[in-house]
């Protein structure tokens, strides 16, 4: 794909360099120089250098092509659920058992496959950049960075906790009613995937809590959470700390009984758009195995708005 930005340059930029100016928007150094070398950055029409002075009223134009798919994805028909899509990004409400990235044992079916396809079929060259990441069986809201600009800007965002994420997850038993758990995880002892709290080796974790609703006969609580960091596995080792676990995660809380994965869902994004600065805010509802654990049978919260039933974090 090819992708052209043009900046008109104001009175409080003028005197910046080009490389001060695209670092402030959120552009690497690495891209400036891709830039560069492919007679991508001009001004007001001509080929310019990023030591070059910007002056009021210049307009900064940026060129990018991308031409060539990411290496090594085999495009596969698999569930792309989109959510949004732009010339800069798009949003997917990431389905369960779905890896996001291929990996040993993982060549096909992943959401990366699934991009892959998606794009094949629109004809158009796609280079695989995912932002935000989610465990296999988490289900929910992630973003994709459709060129190399906004995978920059995004990523830097993320980087800052810019990219505003709030989580559903249902806990087994009755969850207080609003909390902070302010706890460090580190990786637990001969293992390379589990995580576990960690006072003397673990690095800072802090996850904002609030009980949505109570399922007394099944002895659940549905919480809404908020990360102030972004460990690996927060929430589940988070939950089962302090005694409310995530039915069904295979790591922290092998119950299937109710569910057969962990019930947690990325449920509300937040962010500005890399390019226009726009605030964008997306929502998915609570998938149908996590729903029909809160509701009885003659109810069905993805009928309803389920945004306007729950508190704000």
């Amino acid at each position: 794909m090819t992708r052209d930005l043009n900046f008109p340059i104001k009175p409080e930029d003028a005197g910046l360099t080009i490389e001060q100016f695209l670092k402030s928007k959120g552009i690497s150094r690495k891209m400036m120089i891709r830039l560069r070398n492919g007679r991508g950055i001009m001004v007001d029409g001509l080929p310019a250098i990023t030591p070059r002075k910007l002056e009021e009223g210049e307009t900064l134009e940026l060129h990018l092509c991308e031409n060539e798919p990411s290496p090594n994805i085999i495009p596969h028909p698999l569930p792309f659920p989109l959510v949004y899509e732009d010339q800069d990004l798009a949003v997917v409400n990431k389905p369960a058992g779905m890896p996001i990235h291929p990996s040993q044992g993982n060549f096909e079916n992943t959401l990366a496959n699934a991009a892959a396809w998606y794009y094949q079929q629109k004809g158009q060259p796609f280079t695989y950049r995912v932002i935000n990441r989610l465990d296999r069986d988490t289900t929910g809201l992630l973003i994709l960075a459709k060129h190399g600009i906004s995978a920059c800007i995004l990523s830097q965002m993320s980087a800052k906790r810019e990219i505003h994420r709030e989580y559903l997850a249902i806990a087994q038993g009755l969850l207080p009613e609003e909390g902070i758990i302010d706890a460090p995880i580190a990786r637990a002892d001969r293992s390379t995937i589990l995580r576990q709290v960690d006072w003397q080796r673990g690095e800072q974790a802090r996850t904002h809590f609030r009980r949505l609703l109570y399922r007394k006969d099944l002895d659940l609580s549905l919480a809404g959470l908020k990360l102030e960091t972004g460990r690996t596995h927060q929430i589940r080792v988070h939950l089962s700390y302090i005694g409310h676990p995530i039915p069904g995660d295979f790591l922290y809380c092998p119950d299937y009984r109710l569910i057969s994965r962990q019930a947690l869902h990325s449920y509300r994004l937040r962010f500005r758009h890399p390019i226009t600065r726009e605030t964008m805010e997306f929502t998915a509802p609570l998938p149908q195995d996590m729903n029909r654990l809160l509701t009885a049978a003659s109810e069905d919260l993805l009928d309803n708005d389920f945004s306007k039933s729950q508190p704000q974090l």
